[in-house]
């Protein structure tokens, strides 16, 4: 089936099937040949993305910071820090995106401030009680001297989520002690905020990807876990720092902000909650219109895991009317091309199947860079390399995650793989030699590469009438350790069309596919993962028709 055989579905909203894709500003492109991406080098490659045939761009913080966690420790939230570039290179990529037909999505980050924003210094410089202190979670200590924390919590990174100051109070920070919590439970806070987001909506980003959107508030009087091991960044154990109720009403007030404006801009929720009912109560039809889906993410190799976790997914969505949205990979978590398989065939074998999988799946998707070259997690970093906080903090104990945040290839033979032009220094995390197969230009040129798949896979889910957010997918009865599933046209479009079969093999032999489709006519698939040998799909392949 050739692309002129089908036509594009409009949907109600673009963000309802959208597939975005996620730039770590470090690790993009450098365009100043300092080793360190930015924003004028993430313009320069823009081109990439539109050919790769996504709708947006979801930038992580580019904002002014000590870049003490990547940039998440935010100094100044409407201004870009200098080694990133200026606000007018901003305004460049933002128009040069929006030529090219690309939204832009950045990342806000409520939870907490780097210490060195003016807020916080001037809390520390003010008395117990004051006005300044308010905006922070300040508590007394516990003990009889007030030397032991004022509760048990845990940082994500590792270590007490507490650190004392010079006059006694501690101050809560639950990642690094550099990024201390705001109180959302300060109406200062609030409207600081709702400042923040009309100030880059007035300059026209088209949403935000809102950071420990599930940490905003804690829970009155702020008990104790009663446990150590609470978990890290990707926990999801209920704990009453996370996901309390109180967060929905201050996404009802974003919500409205949003809505005001022109052009249907969108916030998607980084929220890690204990079942996936919770997450979609972020996406309440008065809050945010996404949360990323990190049970399916974290779902493992599995036909009957998967099943569960996607027909929960849809049930938990499909109850208030949202769209599910699915993602395999960011900046926080292992590579998926490693985490499903051993570093090698087995794992990208798997990795390319999953995305036929996921591209298949009604509703929106999410790449990380560099997963569309099937690049995998880099686990031999040296320690001395490392810029993880959570790898400090945890004195090496936690890897953290500098592996899947290693710039990306390029062109060329030799490392950095033009990352960054001419003479440069160093990247600022080494890129290993064995990418040389895998820069964007080399896999432009073959047909069968990860990159020529993920052009194809999205070339076809624009076009075909039965895929995007839609009608829900009807499962076909299939041999154990094999997924198969039909996404029929919706029968009140004018584009028409066949449906799309998605069939997964998940098992480490061969199946005839006369024991899964529902016909014995379909022909050639329409899209493979792996080669095909007549009627057999081979082990961890995924194909369309």
């Amino acid at each position: 089936m050739e692309s002129g055989d089908i036509a594009p579905v409009p949907t109600a909203a673009w963000w309802q099937a959208a597939v975005i894709y996620q730039v770590y500003p470090q690790s993009f492109a450098d365009s100043n040949a300092d080793g360190i991406g930015d924003l004028p080098g993430i313009t320069s490659r823009l081109g990439h993305l539109a050919t790769l045939g996504v709708d947006a761009v979801w930038l992580s913080p580019f904002y002014r910071s000590p870049m003490r966690d990547g940039g998440y420790d935010v100094a100044d939230y409407r201004d870009v820090d200098p080694m990133f570039g200026t606000l007018a290179d901003f305004d460049a990529l933002l128009a040069e995106a929006h030529r090219l037909g690309l939204r832009v999505i950045v990342d806000i980050v409520p939870n907490h401030t780097s210490s060195e924003h003016r807020w916080f210094v001037e809390a520390l410089a003010a008395p117990s009680g004051s006005a300044a202190r308010d905006r922070y979670i300040f508590r007394q200590g516990s003990g009889p001297d007030g030397d032991e924390p004022p509760n048990d919590w845990q940082s994500v990174f590792g270590g007490l989520a507490w650190t004392r100051v010079a006059d006694g109070e501690w101050y809560l920070h639950l990642f690094d002690s550099s990024q201390p919590d705001l109180d959302w439970l300060n109406r200062e806070v609030h409207a600081e905020f709702e400042s923040t987001l009309r100030f880059w909506l007035d300059r026209g980003v088209d949403g935000f990807r809102v950071d420990v959107a599930h940490g905003l508030i804690k829970a009155d009087g702020l008990p104790d876990v009663g446990h150590t091991n609470q978990g890290g960044i990707i926990g999801r154990d209920p704990l009453p720092y996370f996901d309390q109720d109180g967060v929905h009403e201050i996404y009802r007030e974003w919500r409205k902000i949003i809505d005001s404006y022109p052009g249907e801009r969108i916030a998607v929720a980084e929220a890690w909650t204990s079942t996936v009912e919770r997450a979609a109560r972020y996406v309440a039809p008065d809050e945010l219109h996404q949360a990323f889906n990190f049970e399916y993410l974290f779902t493992p190799w599995s036909a009957t895991d998967l099943r569960a976790s996607i027909d929960g997914s849809i049930a938990a969505c499909g109850a208030i009317g949202a769209p599910p949205t699915w993602v395999l990979s960011n900046h926080d978590v292992q590579r998926h091309t490693t985490r499903y398989g051993a570093l090698g065939a087995a794992g990208l074998r798997r990795a390319r199947a999953a995305t036929l999988l996921t591209m298949a799946l009604p509703g929106s998707c999410y790449l990380y860079q560099g997963e569309e070259l099937g690049l995998p997690e880099v686990t031999d970093l040296p320690p001395d390399a490392r810029r993880d906080p959570q790898w400090f903090r945890t004195n090496g104990a936690e890897p953290g995650r500098d592996g899947c945040r290693v710039p990306m290839p390029w062109s060329g033979t030799t490392p950095p793989f033009d990352f960054s032009p001419g003479e440069s220094a160093a990247p600022w995390l080494p890129v290993p030699a064995s990418w040389a197969s895998m820069t964007a230009e080399r896999q432009a040129a073959n047909p069968g590469s990860t990159l020529s798949l993920y052009r194809t896979a999205l070339r076809i889910r624009k076009e075909h009438p039965a895929l995007g957010y839609g009608p829900p997918l009807r499962w076909l009865d299939t041999p154990t350790g094999v997924l198969a599933f039909v996404r029929e046209p919706e029968r009140d479009t004018a584009a028409g069309g066949a449906p799309l079969t998605c069939v997964v093999n998940l098992t480490e032999a061969p199946v005839s596919l006369r024991d899964v489709l529902e016909r014995a006519d379909l022909g050639p698939p329409l899209l493979a993962s792996d080669r095909l040998s007549g009627d057999q799909l081979p082990p961890d392949t995924a194909a369309w028709w």
